[in-house]
């Protein structure tokens, strides 16, 4: 159920909102590798969560671009 909201949030988004909400999740996916090497990571199912919310962006972005361009 979440997944479905979250791909539904990002389909809505224009392409600057996913270029920042891509950077966003970027700089969170450091932060949670950082916080696995130095054993302060709590939630290890949220990295899983970012690398699959980078691919949902980047497949958006994709997308739009390939419709403009058609």
């Amino acid at each position: 159920m979440k997944t479905k909201q979250r791909t539904s949030d990002i389909k809505a988004m224009s392409t600057d909102q996913l270029s920042d909400e891509l950077l966003n999740l970027k700089k969170e996916q450091f932060n949670l590798r950082f916080q696995r090497a130095t054993g302060q990571l709590e939630n290890t199912g949220r990295v899983t969560e970012v690398r699959r919310d980078i691919a949902r962006v980047k497949t958006q972005q994709r997308q739009k671009t390939a419709a403009a361009k058609a």
